[in-house]
């Protein structure tokens, strides 16, 4: 979240609101100063132990629009310190949106915060413009964008602006799999010292921090059994109850985790197809004149 005409967002957190623990299964429908209590983004995540953590959003869609409405509010009051009624809001909206969220979100937003104006915008869109700044940026609203999020990923071919809505292909891969992958794989591998109430958050400070993609699965297996004081990284960390430091070694991790991507039986029987092959299946099942611009701008959100 950010103010329009600044190069970078003023907060980056993640989609979660901490309640107390009595409403973790519901929130009481009347509104009073106990519906104030309540955190969101990286505060909720570290009062999980006190409050319930609750996840608004679930593979893309809006799950629970009572949370996303206090996670607004709060958002704009608290982070970013304006008056709704002040400012125009730009929001983004998964591709292939139902026209009833789209409804529901302008329905929040003028008749509770009020604002003076709004535009929903697909985050695919979106991506190809940012993509701009880089330096062999084409500067076209022609591409191909694999947007993977917490959820889901998606594969969205864009022609000239506007969503090819027919082609769009997603995947049920996206980064909460790759961090219970990560969570797995250390449990496998004997990594007892790690707390089990702060053994998600490791796994996702490891994916972030150390992972990497490969060329060649095998080779990278041999380097890291030839060497691997030169590979292995090591993870330091802090238990949340104690506060005791401990230390977790990462190594296959780093090349296994965005593997899932590209070979999906890691994680799921269910779904075998590699990334590769549906953006390719996606780039074919579009409009053969807008082929080659789709496979020559993919970009990564």
């Amino acid at each position: 979240m950010g103010f329009a005409g600044n190069t970078d967002p003023q907060f980056v957190i993640p989609t979660a609101i901490g309640l107390p623990n009595q409403s973790r299964y519901g929130i009481a429908s009347k509104r009073g100063i106990e519906d104030l209590d309540f955190y969101i983004g990286d505060e909720a995540v570290s009062n999980s132990k006190t409050y319930g953590l609750n996840y608004p959003i679930r593979h893309g869609q809006i799950d629970n629009w009572d949370h996303m409405e206090r996670y607004w509010e709060q958002s704009i009051f608290k982070y970013m310190r304006c008056e709704p009624e002040d400012h125009y809001f730009l929001l983004t909206e998964p591709p292939l949106n139902a026209p009833e969220n789209r409804e529901q979100m302008a329905e929040i937003f003028f008749e509770s915060f009020n604002v003076q104006g709004m535009y929903i915008a697909v985050q695919a869109v979106l991506a190809l413009a940012a993509s701009w700044t880089a330096k062999n940026s084409q500067q076209t609203l022609t591409g191909t964008v694999i947007d993977s999020g917490d959820g889901v990923t998606h594969v969205i071919p864009v022609a000239e602006g506007y969503v090819l809505g027919s082609s769009i292909k997603h995947i049920p891969i996206a980064g909460r799999d790759i961090t219970a992958f990560v969570q797995q794989l250390m449990r496998e591998h004997g990594e007892s010292g790690i707390p089990p109430e702060d053994s998600l958050e490791v796994a996702r400070r490891i994916k972030e921090q150390y992972s990497y993609t490969c060329h060649d699965m095998a080779k990278e297996f041999s380097k890291y059994d030839a060497d691997p004081v030169k590979y292995y990284k090591q993870f330091n960390a802090v238990n949340s109850v104690n506060q005791a430091s401990y230390t977790v070694d990462v190594g296959y991790e780093r090349f296994l985790a965005p593997e899932v991507f590209f070979n999906p039986e890691l994680v799921s029987s269910d779904f075998l197809t590699p990334l590769p092959d549906i953006v390719d299946t996606c780039i074919q099942v579009s409009p053969i004149d807008t082929r080659r611009g789709l496979y020559n701008n993919i970009v990564l959100s």
